[in-house]
């Protein structure tokens, strides 16, 4: 894999752990339903959305060679933009 190949799965990667900030976000308040079944249900299913959306568009970027710095980055977009979609979450 050439290095403009592997920037681009970086940034990518960045910007997928803010779309996964947000998106956890969006489903907070399923994630803490009331009904334990319907919470877990709602947390599987989401997840498996979200790990299979990470892996096409991979798969499509540089034919789904992962790394283990490219979940560093997707840990960094996420613990960078969760307090701003903290503060929005609670407008």
């Amino acid at each position: 894999m050439n290095l403009k190949i592997q920037v681009f799965s970086l940034l990518f990667s960045f910007f997928y752990g803010i779309l996964f900030s947000f998106c956890v976000n969006l489903n907070y308040q399923y994630l803490f339903f009331k009904k334990k079944i319907f919470r877990i249900l709602m947390t599987f299913l989401f997840l498996l959305d979200m790990a299979l959306l990470y892996f096409l568009i991979l798969k499509f970027i540089n034919d789904g060679i992962i790394h283990i710095y490219f979940y560093l980055m997707i840990c960094v977009g996420f613990y960078i933009s969760f307090p701003i979609m903290k503060k929005i979450r609670k407008k």
